[in-house]
């Protein structure tokens, strides 16, 4: 049986083992910073930075999605950017995922925002084909940038 909890304090470990084993999957394994006592600390804050759904088959984790509020000032409402959606292997294919944005959807919808983001990596055709299978479009008009480590310092001096 699939069922859907939000993730406490005491998940740290496992979102932990998630995230890294979703870093493995994009080719990334040193790019993981984050401990599960950064995690623990961060969910048992008085204002967690994240909110984390895990998806549990027969009682046992299968899959997470983590995620958190973003705004937009055209739409004048919450919405939700979803960092982080993993499923384990063996679990794949089974409707763990789509139940996980299901989840998800339903969470924004409660609380009344205005959609639900995130971005895939242009090699992951499977991921790409299975989002849009569901009804998500690609932001093809917005390219994303970043900065951070030494240019963010940078920039910031320059404040």
């Amino acid at each position: 049986m699939l069922s859907m909890r939000a993730a406490g304090p005491d998940d740290a470990a496992l979102i932990h083992g998630f995230v890294v084993a979703l870093a493995e999957y994009e080719r990334e394994p040193a790019a993981v910073e984050v401990t599960p006592d950064m995690l623990r600390e961060q969910l048992a804050s008085q204002a967690p930075p994240f909110e984390c759904v895990i998806a549990e088959v027969d009682g046992s984790p299968a899959g997470f999605a983590l995620f958190f509020h973003t705004y937009s000032t055209w739409r004048g409402k919450r919405g939700l950017w979803l960092e982080d959606l993993f499923v384990l292997p063996s679990r794949r294919r089974h409707g763990v995922g789509k139940a996980l944005l299901a989840h998800l959807a339903a969470i924004a919808c409660e609380r009344g925002c205005a959609r639900v983001e995130w971005s895939v990596l242009d090699w992951n055709r499977l991921a790409i084909e299975f989002y849009e299978r569901l009804g998500a479009h690609p932001q093809d008009e917005w390219t994303t940038y970043r900065i951070s480590d030494a240019a963010l310092l940078r920039l910031a001096d320059g404040a």
